[in-house]
């Protein structure tokens, strides 16, 4: 039943009476909303896609508990109080990454090539699949906060409104990384080489970062690395909002590196996607 559900919205927005002078905005809004319903229709991939950063988040929480004594780390009141913000970043990596994975499946089976016999804009189709991404990413970070308060116990010192700050940030950084794995797509095309690229990309940022160690404690070249890695300048300003500590310059230096990576691969993935095909 999905499959044909599938099968049928595909053909009623290849048909070009669906597109009647239709604007920017609002080929942006149809294209997101059937890859939100493609994203929720099936229940079981709902579940266990809400259920893996729980998982995850409770292995490493457990398996890492000891961090919880250096003296980088005492002062949060509980590993996992150092950790829940750092894993809301790199769930917004991997969903990230996903964007890219989305995008492919879709040029492999040939909707995209559909798209490109009607009036629409191409650079709508990236733009609907990046923001059908981030609400995805939306409901998987409210279910992990949650999730964190209720079963894991943490407690988030900047209270409702810190969190939630540090979600909506989590979410923008999310978005704007969602474009850099879209232009890596739209440059490699291959499913076998995308993941490579991905693996070599996702794993050093986040395990180079400040996500699961303080920095104090890492050799000296993985804290050189560090400073210049963009999801430490996140997950330092997620940490910032959730738990009220010092700001600083740390919500605002991670804006702007992901805006930069936004506007980066937004023009690489446009121009990319329109000359290759």
């Amino acid at each position: 039943m999905t499959q044909a559900r599938h099968r049928a919205a595909v053909a009623a927005l290849a048909d070009p009476a669906a597109w009647p002078e239709s604007g920017f905005w609002t080929q942006v809004r149809v294209l997101a909303a059937r890859s939100l319903r493609t994203a929720f229709g099936d229940r079981r991939l709902v579940f266990f896609g809400l259920l893996q950063p729980v998982v995850l988040l409770l292995l490493f929480s457990q398996v890492f508990s000891g961090v919880g004594a250096l003296p980088g780390v005492a002062a949060y009141q509980g590993y996992v109080n150092f950790l829940v913000p750092a894993t809301l970043v790199n769930i917004a990596m991997t969903t990230a990454m996903s964007s890219g994975a989305g995008l492919l499946a879709e040029i492999y089976g040939g909707f995209t090539g559909r798209l490109r016999c009607l009036p629409i804009s191409l650079f709508s189709v990236l733009v609907a699949r990046t923001l059908a991404d981030s609400a995805r990413l939306g409901v998987q970070l409210v279910v992990t906060a949650v999730a964190s308060v209720v079963f894991l116990g943490f407690r988030p010192a900047g209270g409702v409104l810190g969190l939630g700050l540090a979600l909506v940030l989590t979410l923008v950084v999310g978005w704007c990384l969602s474009w850099v794995f879209v232009a890596i797509t739209t440059w490699l095309r291959k499913a076998e080489t995308l993941q490579a690229a991905s693996f070599v990309v996702m794993f050093p940022l986040m395990f180079s970062s400040s996500a699961y160690m303080p920095l104090d404690t890492m050799p000296a070249w993985v804290r050189a690395v560090s400073a210049v890695n963009p999801l430490t300048y996140a997950i330092d300003a997620t940490r910032a909002l959730a738990l009220a500590r010092p700001i600083g310059w740390s919500v605002a230096t991670a804006l702007v590196i992901a805006a930069v990576a936004a506007v980066a691969g937004s023009t690489l993935a446009a121009r990319t996607f329109r000359n290759r095909g």
